[in-house]
């Protein structure tokens, strides 16, 4: 099997493509990131079909998930199969648990889906495949830097950007799955219409595990993000 390269990788708890929330989670987004196939998205009422396409269209791109480590460039020399070995021994060290129930909220400006509490255990591993895996990824150039300073940063998240090449990692770091792009500029009774059909089609699902780490990746610039494979925690 070739050590190959893809332009980006992405560590992520992602449910299996068997499970509910998988499902619904797609469904929502438009596409499903193990298949690569486009989904019909719900409609929603209030909401024309193309504005919540237009909504959806940036967690989309990176697929159902929750991220653990974002997206990195592998370092020179270095491929998908490093990885994959890196993350097996990685997943081996953490216990399969589950996680708190997971609630539609916003989330700055946006809508999430967000564990109800503290979600230690998938904090820990978080932390962990940021700090594991970084001897793996490639500095970040110039341009990378100056387009993540877009966003207003403190001093603490510069900080961990240079370092990390993200600034909200360890004590930033907010575990959730993206269930919209920004909408700024969406009305109130728009915001109101998209959490009514998000609580109504998440917050009935059974408790989740968190029993893998999940690699992503980008095979091209600008490429939608693809599953590439669990690896499974410890049992």
């Amino acid at each position: 099997m070739a050590n190959e390269q893809p332009h980006r990788v992405a560590l992520y708890w992602a449910p299996r493509p068997e499970s509910a929330l998988w499902q619904a989670g797609c469904q929502w987004l438009g596409r499903d990131a193990a298949t690569g196939e486009r989904r019909t998205q719900p409609a929603i009422d209030g909401i024309a079909a193309g504005v919540f396409e237009a909504l959806t269209a940036e967690p989309r791109r990176y697929g159902w998930h929750a991220t653990l480590k974002p997206p990195f460039r592998l370092r020179e020399g270095t491929g998908l199969l490093d990885l994959d070995q890196a993350v097996q021994t990685l997943a081996g060290q953490f216990k399969a648990g589950t996680l708190p129930a997971l609630r539609v909220e916003p989330l700055g400006n946006f809508l999430a889906l967000r564990p109800q509490g503290t979600p230690v255990a998938a904090n820990a591993l978080a932390a962990a495949c940021v700090e594991a895996l970084q001897p793996l990824s490639r500095p970040l150039s110039a341009e990378d830097l100056q387009r993540r300073r877009r966003a207003p940063l403190t001093p603490h998240q510069d900080a961990l950007l240079q370092r990390w090449g993200y600034p909200w990692v360890f004590d930033e770091f907010r575990f959730h799955c993206s269930l919209t792009g920004p909408f700024d500029g969406l009305d109130a009774g728009s915001r109101e219409a998209l959490m009514q059909a998000a609580d109504h089609r998440f917050n009935h699902l059974p408790p989740e595990p968190l029993n893998s780490i999940a690699i992503f990746i980008e095979p091209t610039p600008g490429a939608d993000f693809q599953l590439h494979r669990h690896w499974g925690l410890s049992t």
